[in-house]
């Protein structure tokens, strides 16, 4: 195979800026650069004008702009990018199908499209009627036009075997960073210390369990402090509102935080992480927590067992999620044995050494001929 040329659609672009996605495209089109490959992402801009190209560590981008915000936008860059892609010449990978349809564009000019179809995105109970309606047109549309379609986890596949065959479908999870070391001096601006507190990072939606683990934190003193990280909007968002109402003294608010080295040592110190999405494959988030030996304390589902495995302690409801804060905080000795367990499930799964020669491994055997 002399020319082998991929191009990555579905993210805003690389180098990551926004999320698990970006992450994955950005690590991945850097290891098939190194590996020989030609790889093009598709780049988001905002504004108006004509697209254009930049080469990023050797990594062919290409920039379109569009001048609309949120989803409309996000919609515009990829039909724009779709199009464009029709074009060229290649493997193609579209990470999401939340524009699934689209993809029928490429579908009908013959090209193989491999599809990352994430999670069960209409399911969540973040979106209205609409909203679901969409998601979940456009998964049956990835299931159709996808050529080969990838799950990050073996319940999304077995989801996805319910549309279409299972010789279709390969399961590779997302990838992480090990984290062996992080910068204590940045806790300070927090007023925290080392261990001596725990914490949540997701989006404040009522899928990821936020007001149950809030809840049953601030029942009583616990002499330690959950911090929560995330955008809380109180005056504009409800949940977001009884959320803050239900938190103790002890819980702490400081936002989004998008600073690589303090989310890195926040992680790295805190005595739990704590893990509340029901829904989903493999969040990012609870790799990067077992990457960085944290000790998990996760939802009781099929998806965050399968990523946690047995080395974590798991909660079904706000009942028995405040039993494992009175039982687990200062259980130092359960509390080492958790961390070391994150670490093994890691290496175990979820290196990006892994991860990413199982891509390759298959872009080789699915490259048209």
């Amino acid at each position: 195979m002399k020319d082998k040329r991929i191009f990555i659609l579905g993210t805003r672009g690389v180098p990551a800026q926004h999320g698990g996605f970006e992450t994955f495209a950005e690590r991945l089109s850097l290891y098939l650069h190194d590996a020989g490959w030609s790889v093009a992402v598709y780049c988001q801009e905002e504004g108006k004008g004509d697209l254009f190209e930049t080469n990023w560590r050797g990594v062919r981008r290409i920039h379109i702009p569009v001048n609309n915000s949120g989803a409309l936008g996000t919609i515009i860059f990829d039909l724009k990018s779709i199009c464009h892609a029709a074009k060229e010449n290649g493997l193609f990978l579209t990470l999401g199908y939340n524009t699934a349809i689209f993809n029928c564009v490429q579908y009908f000019k013959g090209q193989f499209n491999i599809i990352n179809m994430d999670g069960i995105e209409w399911r969540r109970d973040k979106w209205g009627l609409m909203a679901k309606i969409w998601f979940w047109l456009n998964e049956r549309a990835g299931c159709w036009v996808g050529n080969h379609l990838v799950a990050d986890h073996p319940k999304i596949k077995e989801h996805l075997a319910t549309r279409v065959r299972k010789s279709k479908i390969t399961m590779i999870p997302y990838g992480g960073d090990e984290v062996l070391e992080a910068d204590a001096q940045v806790l300070s601006a927090y007023n925290l210390k080392p261990n001596e507190f725990s914490i949540v990072i997701a989006r404040p939606e009522p899928e990821n369990s936020f007001l149950e683990m809030v809840r049953s934190f601030s029942r009583k003193n616990r002499s330690h402090k959950l911090v929560v990280l995330g955008s809380f909007r109180p005056h504009e968002n409800d949940f977001h509102k009884a959320v803050m109402n239900a938190a103790s003294e002890e819980v702490l608010f400081p936002g989004a935080i998008y600073d690589a080295k303090i989310v890195r040592a926040l992680r790295f110190f805190a005595r739990f992480y704590l893990h509340g999405h029901r829904v989903g494959g493999t969040n990012p988030s609870l790799v990067e927590a077992l990457g960085a030996g944290c000790a998990v304390i996760a939802h009781a589902n099929h998806f965050n067992k399968w990523v946690a495995g047995d080395g974590a302690a798991y909660f079904s409801d706000e009942i028995a999620c405040e039993k494992l804060f009175d039982t687990l905080l200062y259980d130092e000795k359960r509390q080492a044995q958790m961390k070391e367990a994150s670490r093994k499930r890691f290496h175990e799964n979820f290196t990006w050494e892994k991860i990413l020669k199982e891509y390759e491994q298959l872009f080789l055997s699915l490259y048209p001929n």
